[in-house]
């Protein structure tokens, strides 16, 4: 072996060390590869370095390769081994200017690696603090500001690869490969090693947008160093400040100085947004916003989701999560049911979906009220809908369920809030009798590309029909993410390309919505016709 491989394997302790070439194979394989990648080294030799690894993984290793300059190292993060669903691996990897391009990589077992891609902010805040439990390093929160990304990305003939390219160059920064998570528009959030300087982050992720076309984006980063003391069941609540702050404020406000620091912020906050949240839902201090959910059998107007608004923030996210946190959200709840309500007696045209936490359902006396409410109002029978969200505060699946069918049986059909992410899972749908399903809007953005997702949404909605459910796709953006939906035999469709939450529900739909079904109406046909009847 030449002195600038042994230069380049000595920067890791490994089982197995890789040399990749520019052309992306395998140039250089020794050391333990039936044990870490399934396959002896002296068979790796001439392989692509995608065939190794996951195609999950494959743009976070892209990233992680484009963002290397001569001397710099990245790593190490966490992979799935390709076609074998039990093995992961620690990949960390530098390029030496004597290799003519080469990638050195150093391999070893790892425990299995967490969920591919952005996570959710639910699963993000638990993750980072399983992570920070166990780091054997300093950690850091970091942030990065992407300003003017979704302006370009419009305009990109690609948009999804621009969104898998990001989310692995993020990945690739983050500690373990998996800890990063989209904070708000433009805005992402990882937790990541200490030592390396935030310079470094920029350049990589500035260089992968770089290759994709986008080259007027100047990313900004700040971190929150992850020290202080602080009990792991209050490291959660820190993270959550932190990251509320830069979804409300971007990076102009200072970040805490701590974890410690930010958990006594969270608390102060806490203890003054507590009177004021209560005060904004008695005094009944928001708005209803309507977004149009169609019928993809035929695209007429099917019912509206209602959605609640404080002040003129974009997103209501942090308030709710505050109300969850503040023990709150049955109050909000029974509050905007009773201004929905409202709006139901109003209009008889009108059919109504209503967001209720799985807090609330687990709630006797939140069920009761709901029952009592439309007694009283015999009109609105049949034309209130309830989609049940936060179903990770639901506990006792029994219970629930029968709290369901106490709302159903009062005349409200039931759907299950974002399936496929978060807690939202196999379990409910077996326990639960419900009347719809959301299928979470990641599976729907990728579904037109094939893959996974599509996979995924055709066996859901195969699987809901054998039981009756009918399924919503949320996040239909684009002609082709409807044709996509319709085509798996999804039933109904949510999302801009039907027009926004407005503070009006729409009587119609725009014309061409309609134009656009009665162009399809054939391939519904079909994509129905393969579905199980309802009887």
């Amino acid at each position: 072996m030449s002195p600038h491989r042994f230069l380049g394997f000595g920067f890791a302790a490994a089982d197995l060390l890789l040399e990749i070439g520019d052309d992306g194979k395998v140039t250089f394989a020794l050391g333990a590869g039936e044990s870490v990648l399934g396959a002896p080294d002296r068979a790796l030799a001439g392989r692509t370095w995608q065939s190794l690894f996951d195609v999950d993984d494959h743009p976070m290793v892209e990233a992680m390769f484009r963002g290397l300059d001569d001397g710099a190292r990245a790593g190490p993060v966490v992979l799935k081994v390709a076609g074998d669903e039990e093995r992961s691996a620690n990949l960390t990897a530098i390029r030496l200017p004597q290799n003519k391009g080469a990638i050195s990589c150093a391999l070893s077992k790892a425990a299995q690696r967490g969920a591919a891609g952005l996570q959710s902010r639910e699963d993000f805040e638990a993750r980072a603090a399983e992570l920070l439990a166990g780091a054997t390093q300093e950690l850091e929160l970091a942030f990065v500001d992407v300003v003017g990304l979704s302006q370009q990305k419009a305009g990109s003939p690609d948009a999804a690869r621009v969104d898998a390219l990001l989310a692995g160059a993020l990945r690739a920064q983050a500690y373990r490969g998996e800890a990063a998570t989209e904070v708000g528009p433009d805005r992402y959030a990882l937790v990541r090693a200490a030592d390396e300087p935030a310079a470094a982050l920029i350049s990589r992720i500035s260089r992968v947008l770089s290759d994709v076309g986008l080259e007027k984006i100047a990313p900004t980063s700040a971190a929150m160093p992850l020290t202080g003391s602080v009990r792991p069941k209050q490291v959660a609540q820190a993270l959550r400040f932190a990251l509320n702050q830069v979804l409300r404020e971007g990076l102009k406000k200072p970040l805490p100085s701590s974890l410690s620091n930010a958990l006594e912020q969270a608390l102060q906050s806490t203890l003054s947004n507590a009177g004021a949240l209560g005060a904004a839902i008695r005094q009944r201090r928001f708005s209803l916003a309507y977004q149009p959910v169609v019928n993809l059998s035929d695209g007429a107007l099917h019912h509206h989701e209602v959605l609640v608004r404080f002040g003129a923030q974009g997103s209501p996210f942090p308030t709710i999560r505050m109300a969850e946190e503040l023990d709150l959200i049955e109050p909000l709840d029974v509050a905007v049911l009773e201004e929905t309500l409202k709006v139901l007696a109003s209009d008889p045209t009108l059919t109504l979906a209503v967001n209720v936490s799985g807090r609330s359902v687990m709630s006797e006396a939140y069920v009761s009220r709901v029952v009592d409410l439309l007694r009283k109002s015999p009109s609105i029978k049949g034309r209130l809908m309830f989609e049940l969200t936060e179903s990770a505060a639901v506990e006792d699946l029994g219970l629930a369920d029968r709290h369901i069918q106490a709302l159903r049986a009062a005349g409200c059909e039931v759907c299950l809030d974002d399936f496929g992410a978060g807690a939202a899972s196999l379990a409910y749908l077996q326990q639960l009798t419900l009347d719809l399903l959301k299928i979470d809007g990641r599976y729907i953005r990728d579904l037109q590309h094939g893959g996974r997702e599509a996979t995924f949404v055709k066996h859901l909605v195969n699987m809901c029909g054998e039981l009756k459910v009918r399924t919503l796709a949320e996040m239909v953006e684009t002609p082709e993410a409807e044709e996509a939906v319709r085509k798996a035999g999804v039933h109904y469709a949510q999302g801009w390309l039907y027009g926004r939450a407005t503070e009006k529900p729409t009587p119609t739909l725009d014309a061409a919505v309609g134009r656009r079904f009665r162009e399809g109406a054939l391939s519904i046909r079909t994509a129905h016709d393969r579905q199980a009847p309802w009887g």
